[in-house]
């Protein structure tokens, strides 16, 4: 995937727009993390920028980009197919990894703790830490 391409997929959106992907990333998030987790290098982060993004104190522009890479993570179609395993989530990495470098000052150690506290309850993922998949 080439930065532009990237570059649009990361805009924050909206208001309408956030509300739209935060709703699609609430139902969907927890189900493709449990697909995605052996693939994902660093789950670990993607699970804490969810944190992050369904805090409240986040900033509106932080959350925005979060719930663009997210929500494309979410997306059942994208460039590269999901359910091509390993190759599939190859689009999602790099789209993720771009958001992370935008905003990685924002995840705080408690989007991380809350993080840890999930992969801890399941490290298979197969079950999401709460009904809703909330946190905050």
């Amino acid at each position: 995937m080439d930065d532009v391409k990237i570059g649009e997929i990361l805009l924050p959106g909206d208001e309408a727009t956030q509300t739209r992907r935060e709703n699609s990333v609430r139902s969907k998030f927890w189900p493709t993390m449990k697909r995605a987790a052996r693939y994902v290098p660093f789950s670990r982060d993607v699970v804490a920028a969810y944190y992050c993004a369904m805090d409240p104190t986040t900033p509106t522009r932080v959350r925005g980009v979060l719930l663009a890479a997210l929500g494309y993570f979410v997306l059942p179609i994208d460039v590269v197919p999901d359910f091509l395993a390993v190759v599939g989530f190859t689009d999602d990495v790099a789209v993720l990894a771009a958001a992370f470098r935008m905003i990685q000052t924002h995840i705080k150690d408690s989007h991380h703790e809350a993080a840890d506290e999930a992969l801890a309850a399941d490290p298979a993922m197969t079950t999401a830490p709460a009904a809703d998949g909330s946190r905050f």
